[in-house]
């Protein structure tokens, strides 16, 4: 346990930055859920508009530090991949 001020303040900031990092994660997999099953049931308008909103979501988690670009560039490029695939 620290001892010193600033390592015990340290600890708190790090378990508020934790928080709000599993609460966005959270929110981008539960977005790519909702694109996942647009597409296991086929509906092409559906995905689209989840899509969307998943993208923007994983742009917002990459501009705030929580994904690598090329992460995010990479789970945006196979959710767009899916969704052209639906005919």
């Amino acid at each position: 346990m620290a001892n010193i001020k600033s390592a015990k303040k340290r600890i708190k900031v790090i378990e508020t930055k934790t928080l709000r990092n599993k609460m966005i994660k959270s929110k981008v997999k539960t977005c790519i859920k909702k694109v996942e099953v647009a597409i296991a049931k086929g509906d092409k308008e559906a995905a689209t508009a989840a899509l969307q909103v998943a993208i923007s979501e994983i742009n917002k988690a990459t501009s705030k530090g929580i994904f690598h670009k090329n992460t995010s560039a990479r789970k945006i490029s196979r959710l767009t991949k899916a969704v052209n695939k639906i005919a």
